[in-house]
């Protein structure tokens, strides 16, 4: 199914425009992605979806085509962004591995972490539905797993890069157990003849 670009736009558009930070989330509303922006989290945000990131590893990191919710954390001032940036990060990341590439070293400021502002969803429900299907979701994921370790092994392989890596393997595997679960009994496979 291709993405419904119009319905994306348009969600798009409902996000605040404010500085802060702000997570992407994946079609199970798991958080996959903790970013910041200094000129706004729309604009930031729509980079992100429409694969406009400037560094090439920031296109491969995060895979577009999981990304169904934003959530954002919009902020006063400048210097409240990165300590809850790290803040988020270490609240998300040990319940799923965040594909940031680096763990920011956690705040000596400790910040509470907030609930977001806005939980705006930028997947339409039916694009949703079928893309949880687990034969479409594992073949999309090996071939992201597959084009981040091909640019670690030929371009450039740092610890940062390994971090997305392993939090891409982690997803690979778990999209793996789902597909294995539509298995069905087949006479024959059970060894008894």
């Amino acid at each position: 199914m291709a993405i419904d670009l119009a319905f994306r736009r348009k969600a798009v558009r409902q996000l605040t425009n404010e500085i802060g930070c702000y997570v992407l989330c994946d079609l199970d509303q798991a958080p996959i992605y903790v970013g910041q922006s200094v000129d706004g989290i729309r604009s930031r945000v729509n980079r992100h979806l429409t694969s406009a990131r400037s560094d090439i590893i920031a296109n491969r990191q995060v895979d577009i085509w999981e990304i169904a919710w934003v959530w954002t954390y919009p902020v006063k001032s400048k210097v409240e962004i990165n300590p809850l940036e790290e803040a988020l990060f270490h609240e998300f990341h040990p319940k799923s591995a965040l594909m940031n590439g680096k763990i920011p070293k956690p705040s000596a400021r400790l910040v509470a972490v907030p609930a977001p502002s806005q939980k705006i969803q930028v997947m339409a429900d039916d694009e949703i539905r079928e893309k949880k299907d687990p034969a479409l979701r594992l073949p999309r994921q090996a071939e992201q797993y597959s084009q981040i370790v091909g640019h670690f092994l030929a371009v450039k392989n740092s610890k940062e890069i390994a971090l997305a890596i392993r939090a891409h393997f982690q997803r690979l595997q778990k999209y793996h157990r789902e597909l294995l679960r539509l298995a069905e009994d087949i006479e024959g496979d059970s060894g008894d003849e």
